[in-house]
């Protein structure tokens, strides 16, 4: 697989109000979104900046922790440190190459989604049905470059919070 046919992915969960973290921590108990990320993650490339992996705590098994950071200090076992986006970047096509995998999976925060963004080719899009109070937001974006491809409306389970739904959005061809 070529590295050209790598997508990037974005994963992210965002409420109503656009709110994606409180206080490093998410808003609101999802048990149903956590399953959902591993599956859409599960052996690809991770790209994460260092507060998102703080808030995480561990490197996730079955895939390549990649963290983006200015922090030379920066160690973690099981977990690849990059000094910039196009170090990340190019980190995560070899990783995805020798994966056999067809996607990067950027997981956060704001300012990596921000930078991501005009890169991106697919988001897996968790929609929470409220509007929490949070200090983290995901970037705004012009939603006419996407085509909704998917979408699955779920109603709170006993370990959620909020009713959500899975999306799935796909960059229309020409828009980046």
């Amino acid at each position: 697989m070529a590295n050209k046919d790598v997508r990037v992915a974005l994963v992210v969960a965002t409420a109503e109000n656009g709110v994606i973290g409180n206080d490093g921590a998410l808003p609101w108990r999802l048990s149903s979104d956590l399953k959902f990320f591993r599956a859409v993650t599960m052996n690809k490339p991770l790209i994460m900046g260092r507060k998102t992996y703080d808030s995480i705590g561990k490197p996730l098994d079955g895939r390549d922790n990649i963290v983006i950071t200015r922090n030379s200090e920066f160690e973690v076992p099981g977990v690849i440190v990059a000094c910039d986006l196009e170090q990340a970047l190019r980190v995560a096509r070899e990783k995805a190459e020798e994966r056999s995998a067809n996607e990067i999976a950027v997981i956060g925060g704001a300012q990596i989604y921000e930078l991501l963004l005009p890169q991106a080719d697919i988001i897996y899009l968790t929609e929470v049905h409220a509007a929490p109070e949070g200090d983290t937001t995901f970037p705004k974006f012009n939603k006419k470059e996407w085509r909704e491809i998917s979408r699955e409306r779920h109603r709170a389970g006993s370990k959620d919070s909020a009713d959500y739904s899975f999306v799935v959005l796909e960059r229309i061809a020409g828009e980046n």
